[in-house]
């Protein structure tokens, strides 16, 4: 990762060794390629893109307390599939029920452009305080209309369906984790712990219609925050972010318990 985690080898140890509990179960197996077996239980499909790819949901696990990951949103900050990959394969704390959308904007990823094949910057087009952005080509566009796009409609009606307690939508490359208040500031801050990311406010620009503040704003008692990678992550990183995923889910569930 660029500004890369300070981390000893011995935490990245540890944090893969939380990470793939699933350990055991892959050695019973006759063993091919070393990768973990997927913990997946459930697949979705949730939605389809403006050029009709697929937009699929993952279920680990199974519990009370739903946390939703979200890797990509901005098709050409695609670092966090290297995360969501890996919560593919771990086992979440008992209790939790995570939920893995390795993208949003399918198209995006694809194409390796920031916006959906609409060249609308999904993360100005959720209904919360929408606001009118620009014109296609401009980098923010919002879209024509508040939830214009199959994409954001998808997204926003798997949410209401699902109501999880938290969600974690990845972004780069800011490399930061804006801090927060109460409870929610305090899971944003264990977050930060976890993996070196510093607690820093976002400043400048416009944050119209974006997908976590619609999370929070619209989804009762649910928490939802960014995670900014760095420009690169490096696969022990990447180890580190999908361990704190879980450690803060655990977290989350034992403050709400």
């Amino acid at each position: 990762m660029g500004r890369a985690v300070r981390r000893s080898a011995t935490a990245v140890a540890a944090a893969l060794a939380a990470l793939l509990p699933v350990a055991s179960v892959a050695a019973q197996r006759p063993a091919s390629s070393g990768v973990p077996p997927s913990t997946v239980a459930e697949s979705r499909v949730i939605g389809t893109s403006v050029q009709g790819r697929q937009i699929v949901a993952h279920r680990v696990g199974s519990g009370r307390l739903r946390v939703v990951v979200i890797g990509v949103i901005h098709g050409d900050e695609d670092a966090g599939l290297a995360i969501t990959d890996l919560l593919q394969r771990a086992a979440p704390p008992a209790g939790v029920e995570l939920w893995i959308v390795p993208t949003m904007n399918p198209d995006g990823t694809a194409l390796g452009i920031r916006g959906n094949a609409n060249r609308v910057d999904l993360n100005r087009n959720f209904p919360y305080k929408w606001a009118a952005m620009g014109e296609p080509g401009y980098w923010q566009y919002a879209g024509p209309s508040r939830a214009s796009e199959p994409e954001t409609v998808a997204m926003t009606a798997f949410l209401r369906g699902l109501k999880p307690a938290l969600g974690i939508w990845y972004h780069q490359d800011l490399f930061m984790i804006s801090p927060g208040t109460g409870l929610d500031g305090r899971i944003r801050a264990h977050y930060a712990r976890a993996t070196g990311l510093p607690l820093k406010r976002i400043t400048g620009g416009t944050y119209t219609g974006v997908a976590a503040t619609w999370q929070r704003s619209t989804i009762r008692g649910g928490l939802a925050f960014v995670v900014e990678l760095g420009p690169t992550l490096s696969p022990a990183d990447a180890a580190v972010h999908a361990a704190a995923v879980l450690d803060t889910a655990a977290f989350l569930r034992d403050a709400r318990s």
